[in-house]
């Protein structure tokens, strides 16, 4: 639909005396037979101000942005939703992203506008009216290579954010970056991006690409992980005992098991999927603190505590809170901090139930069944990895996979049997609840009879009143 309501669009301009060529993402996503919804319009040959008056037919117009807007047409007959804007000239005025200033100029060619863009692959147009391509920097060509290629070096390095769209792109796509553009990415800094258009990035990247790794190593061999997060430097390099990581030092194991947690939970909403991938970036950041060569055997101790710290401190530079209502920076933190506790739970000879409902008070027990089973799989050599399907069994049983149970004991009930409002009724509260943790207290009747029984024999100066 979006298409039609572009052509239609196209017919408009074109009986206005302009030309409206589709550019960018879609054009490129076309010639690789991945049609995309997105489709970005640029109109030449047409002043600013005929352009509201040209789209108003064909739906809502939104104009978005002030020096330089860009209409958003939400169809109506025709339906679909189409970005429409004037070719564009930039020019660097100050550092960071909002160091632009931009005009739109509707006399410039083709190829002049086209200049202005990242790599050459996102540097075509197509004509809808005329089925035929404007590639004035080789585009095609180097989309048939499968390489990523800076437009124009001389201003590339003006958006640093191109270093990271290189990264992402990379492995969303599984291209390669050209030498020279290489080189050009490794000499940009990288200090004037907010935490918000790295995360934007990183974010495409971890629920993008089929195979992130291939987007971290290209961060590596960039300097990227080195600026942005450092965090991550000291796993390349870090052994592991070959027993049980026949495939290397952590930063391959961790390579591995992002490209696992990615392949085995496209399932999940974004909030949940988010949060699994960054538990697989981030699950052995303590590894490299605890790593010792302890008889014979390489260990790493306590390492599952040990990754909090630092795990905070990307979350921090990040700036990951909540996503779309979810607690994510907390769920990261707890996967990371158990994310060996379903193997463990699993050889020991008899873990109740109150040790699976604890734990769900930690973390999201759905979401760490599921990073322990990528970090499982995330090593070469066979593995037996069924301990995270009688985890998360059990703990569905138990119903406890998202969140620990409810309290039966509520404030209410002590007032009710007569208990002052005050330190106490908390105190009462946890301890019924500890019991009802362990299995002790399974109805609101029992968790009222037990506060009963305490009350009854505690110490005078524990209730004001005496309960009936």
């Amino acid at each position: 639909m979006s298409l039609d309501l572009a052509t239609a669009i196209a017919l408009a301009a074109r009986a206005a005396g302009g030309r409206a060529l589709i550019v960018g993402g879609w054009v490129r996503d076309r010639l690789r037979g991945h049609p995309s919804k997105d489709i970005d319009f640029e109109i030449f040959g047409l002043p600013q101000e005929l352009l509201p008056g040209l789209l108003a037919p064909f739906g809502r117009v939104e104009a978005v942005g002030q020096s330089f807007p860009v209409y958003k047409v939400v169809g109506g007959g025709i339906g679909g939703v189409v970005d429409v804007a004037l070719p564009r000239r930039e020019s660097k005025s100050g550092r960071g992203h909002k160091g632009f200033q931009v005009v739109g100029d509707p006399t410039m060619t083709v190829a002049e506008a086209a200049r202005r863009r990242d790599f050459t692959v996102n540097a075509m147009a197509w004509d809808p009216l005329t089925d035929s391509y404007e590639d004035h920097f080789d585009g095609r060509a180097d989309l048939d290579r499968q390489v990523l290629r800076a437009v124009d070096p001389a201003t590339f390095g003006d958006d640093s954010l191109r270093v990271l769209r290189a990264v992402q792109f990379a492995a969303r796509f599984e291209f390669t970056l050209d030498p020279n553009t290489t080189a050009l990415c490794r000499r940009i800094p990288l200090d004037d991006l907010p935490a918000e258009r790295v995360w934007g990035e990183l974010e495409k990247l971890l629920l993008g690409a089929e195979r992130p790794s291939v987007g971290f190593a290209l961060a590596l061999e960039l300097g990227v992980v080195d600026r942005l997060l450092p965090e991550l430097r000291p796993l390349v390099g870090c052994d592991q005992e070959p027993e049980w990581h026949p495939e290397g030092d952590v930063w391959t194991h961790t390579l591995m098991v992002i490209d696992q947690a990615r392949r085995l939970n496209g399932d999940l909403d974004r909030p949940g999927l988010i949060t699994v991938m960054l538990g697989a970036v981030c699950h052995d950041l303590g590894k490299p603190s605890t790593t010792a060569l302890i008889d014979g055997r390489i260990r790493s101790l306590n390492h599952e505590e040990a990754g909090v710290a630092p795990t905070l401190a990307l979350l921090d530079r990040l700036n990951i809170h909540t996503i779309d209502g979810c607690e994510v920076r907390a769920q990261v933190v707890g996967l990371v901090a158990h994310h060996l506790k379903p193997g463990m739970f699993h050889k020991a000879p008899h873990v109740g139930d109150g040790a699976f409902r604890r734990l769900a008070q930690k973390v999201d027990m759905e979401l760490l069944a599921r990073l322990a089973r990528a970090d499982c799989l995330g090593r070469t050599g066979n593995f037996d990895c069924a301990a995270m399907d009688w985890f998360i069994a059990r703990a569905r049983a138990l119903g406890v996979e998202h969140r620990p149970p409810a309290p039966l004991l509520m404030g209410r009930h002590l007032l009710a049997l007569g208990l002052s409002a005050g330190p106490k009724v908390g105190e009462l509260l946890k301890v019924v609840y500890e019991h009802q943790l362990d299995g002790g207290v399974s109805s609101v009747e029992d968790a009222i009879g037990m506060a009963k029984r305490m009350l009854a024999t505690a110490a005078p100066d524990y209730r004001s009143r005496s309960a009936p």
